[in-house]
């Protein structure tokens, strides 16, 4: 009967096979292959002597932007080009804006440590340049007053200003001052700026004064919480950034990605000029909408879209300067590759609406800190709640939930962040302010969200991985942390006591000032937020459009259920349930990457249940020790011997779990030893229409020598065990995870495969039932 029904499902799968959907719209794979496009053109169009073709007036600009570019789309400074592109520059006396400022950039993105002379040699020159009277008072001219001071210099002089300080180069604050009060003078009635004082407003101009009251602002702004000798205030009153509202809110009114947006409509000349701009305003208000406007993905589908196919890999642009190849394709690597920097958290706007935000550079500064340790660029995100679905909380492996009254969400909102979280995601919460209301309001949310009595929050012990995940906390300063336990980790991490107000005193460069007690506090504050943020990411993190896995097709709306694929999950005494999302998870990969007609909905079955005949295959895992009565081996062998197949997993690698596994098939396939399936097999071949699977990934955990532990990913051969009754592999286990890869859980405390190796290893699997 179950070779039967396996035929029909074959037979019925085959003759609908689903022809996929033309992609909708951008996915990180195109943007990749953009870059890479991108950066083979301009290193093949580097002369002998490490420069590109220069503009007359401006020595070495566009050699300066085309190392940037190099540099930021990851391109190694270790690299020959790189490195005569450096040898070049470093040779340079110049005296312009913006050549002083591209050169001062390209040090410090490339080795700034070897070039710290010449990039304090630059910052003085630039604040000597700083315009120091009249209206103009606090901008920048081309150099050596050369004009009377425009929106675009200054621009590329604060940009550089604001990358010597990142590299350890002090800028004085008189002129971050200085620079701030011309740009709040400047700005437009309506928010915008143009390019001098006066002009009406253009896209270009506004997200240059976007990004430079933001550098400035935080330059000069002594943050949100405040100290004296020994006493942390955590809540003090907040000044509102009015000139960076106006000017967010008229950028999101006219916001485009197919024109620079000006009077009357705007238009393309400038438009890469533009567009690097809305990367950094974007990225430097940490938003990923400006207005409605998904602001990276809309401009990643033009640029891809727009660079030369079939061709070389340049961009072209309108206007005399985007004309040429070497800025336009420059200013297009810039906008994909800063802007696809991975985001490591993400704060939840959320009502009371005056309550979501009181440190406003909390995660500004635990986003550095963790750049720094983790030696790669990363940002941060703000997300509304208000209309954020699951797949737009998606784009960040943890969101941040702050407040001190008790946090309203609606039923929609809770549904969403419920979601979020049985996909992959990751909540970090604290009360902070004093908040005991706060308090009551976040338990009473939690139980909303997780009405499952098993799942509620608890207090971590010290044994948690978390407390050891990256930094060592030492125990006087240490915080209590709840959690919620969903499918393989904790899932959930709430703190009843402020972090984000210590994490905003940690301000780079200005933590030498912190009184001794009080830097101890910020210490502790700092390793615990970079402890639960490694526990939840495991240091993987993705680049902007990797985080959402593509539609399935087929599932929601197709109501047929004539030959669509069903698998029972078995339930057991060993924690049959503890990846609930994994079953379903692969089953969406194999409707994905097979076109087979499956269906989501998971039935739960007993052993024992006569229902298991009607399905061709039975899934199990789990983490505890089990066993199995008389009657469930009876029927589960029966079950394998009319061609039945059973494939399972031991959760995060559960030596518990596959003993009592093994044990139990040794008892039910008496005669039929349980052996591992040779890599030469054709289960692990694309014979049945799946993946070569000779060599996969593995992560296993190797202890950190007193440090933090760490998941090792190495490539070798499977490890998959079975049963063979005659010539078919009735039951494929796997002493290694799958289930938490499936969910999406590749934690810190959950060995086994990796989250594409574990989806392909059970594709494969189905696949080899349907066919033998």
């Amino acid at each position: 009967m179950l070779r039967l029904l396996r035929s029909a499902l074959v037979f019925g799968t085959l003759s609908a096979v689903l022809t996929r959907p033309a992609l909708a719209d951008i996915d990180a794979a195109r943007v990749r292959n953009a870059i890479d496009r991108g950066v083979q053109y301009l290193l093949d169009k580097q002369e002998a002597d490490g420069s590109w073709t220069d503009h007359r007036g401006f020595p070495t600009g566009i050699t300066s932007l085309c190392t940037l570019s190099l540099l930021t789309a990851g391109v190694p400074a270790s690299d020959p080009h790189i490195q005569k592109a450096l040898a070049l520059l470093r040779k340079q006396k110049l005296k312009l804006t913006y050549t002083v400022s591209l050169q001062t950039m390209v040090l410090c993105a490339a080795e700034p440590q070897k070039d710290l002379l010449l990039i304090r040699q630059n910052v003085r020159w630039l604040e000597e340049q700083q315009i120091r009277e009249d209206d103009k008072k606090g901008a920048w001219n081309y150099g050596v007053r050369q004009g009377s001071g425009d929106n675009s210099n200054t621009q590329f002089a604060l940009l550089a200003l604001h990358e010597a300080e990142r590299v350890g180069v002090p800028v004085s604050e008189q002129t971050w001052r200085l620079a701030l009060g011309y740009w709040q003078r400047s700005q437009n009635i309506d928010g915008s700026w143009g390019y001098v004082p006066g002009l009406a407003g253009t896209g270009s101009m506004t997200c240059a004064g976007i990004a430079a009251v933001v550098i400035a602002g935080e330059k000069l702004n002594p943050g949100d919480a405040s100290f004296d000798d020994s006493h942390v205030r955590c809540c003090g009153d907040q000044e509102a950034n009015t000139t960076l509202e106006r000017a967010l809110a008229w950028l999101g009114r006219h916001f485009s990605v197919h024109v620079n947006p000006g009077p009357g409509r705007g238009n393309q000349a400038w438009l890469l000029y533009y567009l690097y701009g809305v990367e950094r305003a974007g990225r430097l208000t940490n938003q990923r909408f400006l207005g409605q406007h998904d602001w990276y993905r809309e401009g990643a589908d033009v640029l891809v879209a727009a660079q030369r196919n079939p061709g070389t890999g340049e961009w072209n642009g309108v206007g005399e300067l985007e004309e040429d190849p070497y800025i336009a394709t420059s200013l297009s690597l810039l906008f994909l590759a800063k802007g696809r920097r991975p985001v490591l958290i993400s704060k939840l706007k959320h009502a009371p609406i005056d309550d979501w935000n009181h440190h406003r550079t909390d995660l500004a500064n635990i986003t550095g800190y963790v750049e720094r340790r983790w030696k790669r660029d990363l940002t941060w995100q703000i997300i509304d709640s208000s209309h954020a679905t699951p797949d737009d909380l998606l784009q960040s492996p943890v969101i941040f939930i702050s407040g001190s009254v008790p946090p309203q969400f609606t039923d929609v909102q809770v549904n969403a962040l419920r979601e979020y979280i049985d996909r992959g995601g990751f909540l970090f919460v604290e009360a902070c302010c004093g908040g005991e209301a706060f308090d009551h309001g976040f338990r009473a949310l939690a139980r909303q969200m997780f009405p499952e009595p098993e799942q509620q929050l608890k207090l971590l012990p010290p044994e948690h991985p978390v407390w050891t995940a990256e930094e060592r906390v030492e125990p006087q300063y240490m915080r209590p942390l709840w959690g919620i336990d969903l499918g393989c980790r904790t899932s959930v991490v709430y703190c009843p006591e402020d972090l984000g107000c210590f994490w905003e005193l940690a301000r780079p460069g200005r933590e030498d000032k912190l009184p001794e007690k009080v830097r101890a506090q910020v210490d502790a504050a700092r390793s615990i937020g970079i402890n639960v943020l490694a526990y939840a990411t495991n240091r993987e993190l993705k680049y902007k459009l990797e985080g959402i896995e593509p539609a399935t097709p087929a599932l929601a709306t197709d109501p047929m259920e004539r030959a669509r694929i069903w698998i029972a999950k078995l339930r057991h005494s060993g924690g049959w349930n503890i990846a609930p999302q994994a079953l379903p998870n692969l089953m969406k990969a194999v409707a994905r990457n097979a076109s087979l007609r499956v269906n989501v909905d998971t039935r739960e079955l007993s052993l024992t249940d006569p229902r298991i005949f009607e399905h061709h295959m039975l899934f199990m895992h789990g983490r505890n020790s089990f066993t199995f009565s008389a009657a469930e081996r009876k029927q589960l062998r029966t079950f394998v011997e009319r061609g039945g197949a059973l494939l399972a997993d031991s959760i995060c690698s559960s030596e518990a779990f596959a003993t009592a596994f093994q044990q139990e098939m040794a008892a039910t396939f008496a005669g039929h030893a349980m052996a591992r399936i040779p890599v030469t097999d054709p289960l692990f071949s694309t014979a049945y229409g799946g993946f070569d699977l000779r060599r996969v990934t593995l992560r296993s955990l190797e202890p950190g020598g007193g440090g933090p532990t760490r998941v090792v990913s190495r490539q070798g051969e499977p490890d998959l065990l079975g049963v063979k009754i005659g010539d078919h592999y009735g039951v494929v286990f796997s002493p290694h995870d799958l289930s938490c890869a499936l969910e999406r859980h590749e934690s810190i405390e959950c060995p086994g495969y990796s989250r594409e190796d574990a989806a392909r290893i059970g594709l494969n699997v189905i696949l080899y039932s349907l066919a033998e």
